[in-house]
């Protein structure tokens, strides 16, 4: 008797299961026939006005389909200004960054002072900053949102976008700051293999805070500085070595005052050691 009874409630319970399998294919056949037809649609008003339904369920492809179908219809008229402005919305909404832009850029070009012309500004800025590439990377779309982003704040000191802007600005800046770390690590690694490349990771570390002065990596390049001069001090001829054992020196005693913390702190001073002993000879 129980046993027919858990029977029972099983049968049910696979009947709904079906009934509800076959109600949700219903809908997303019955959905892309409705978006099938749209495609074969030859009314612009009807696949605009859907196309920003499809963005309000965020469904950005569907949506950016439909809007590149009306786009030649608008051009010249007042909805064109729309259009172009869903347009890189629905391309950010997909994570098409690089489109996404090209689209806010192709609206500014044409409505610098349009509704959306703020946003747009900003915007321009902010996909460079999510398309930006890995450190490693060429950055050249890094340095396309730093001048985009910084831009967008000169002329919108005021926006409620502004102070995102200014934090992209130095995240950006940091990732080309990481970049020349790199850099600056790899010369230091290859030492004195096929000429001074002691001396080339020095440049770059001295040239990176120069235009990063206030980098979180400040120390990194500092302590690669020191460490460099102390290497070309080491390599060096006799006739160079007393001027390049006082520079690491004083380079010694700098990177102490700046950074008496430092987890490099009892590694300076033994070079410091060594550096004295060679100019007090």
């Amino acid at each position: 008797m129980q046993a027919d009874f858990v029977m029972c409630i099983r049968m049910r319970l696979k009947k709904r299961h079906i009934l509800y399998l076959c109600g949700v294919l219903t809908l997303v056949f019955t959905a892309c026939g409705e978006y099938q037809s749209l495609l074969k649609s030859n009314d612009p008003e009807l696949k605009y006005e859907k196309a920003l339904e499809y963005f309000d369920k965020k469904e950005y492809t569907k949506a950016q389909t439909l809007l590149d179908d009306v786009t030649s219809y608008y051009r010249g008229t007042e909805r064109s200004e729309d259009v172009l402005a869903y347009l890189a919305r629905s391309y950010m909404g997909q994570k098409a960054y690089e489109s996404a832009a090209q689209y806010y850029e192709a609206y500014i070009r044409n409505y610098p002072k349009g509704r959306y012309a703020t946003e747009a500004r900003f915007q321009v800025g902010h996909c460079y900053y999510l398309d930006s590439p890995d450190a490693r990377l060429d950055q050249e779309i890094t340095r396309k949102g730093i001048e985009a982003l910084t831009q967008f704040v000169e002329l919108f000191p005021d926006s409620p976008y502004s102070e995102q802007a200014l934090q992209e600005i130095v995240e950006l800046n940091e990732k080309l700051a990481l970049k020349e770390l790199y850099s600056a690590r790899l010369y230091y690694n290859l030492g004195s293999y096929l000429g001074n490349n002691y001396l080339s990771c020095e440049i770059i570390s001295r040239n990176a805070l120069k235009n990063y002065p206030d980098t979180q990596y400040a120390e990194e390049f500092q302590w690669l500085i020191l460490q460099s001069k102390y290497q070309q001090t080491v390599i060096s001829f006799e006739e160079k070595k007393l001027e390049r054992a006082r520079e690491a020196q004083d380079e010694c005693y700098n990177f102490l005052t700046e950074y008496p913390e430092s987890k490099h702190r009892s590694q300076t001073e033994r070079m410091l050691r060594e550096m004295q002993k060679i100019t007090k000879e």
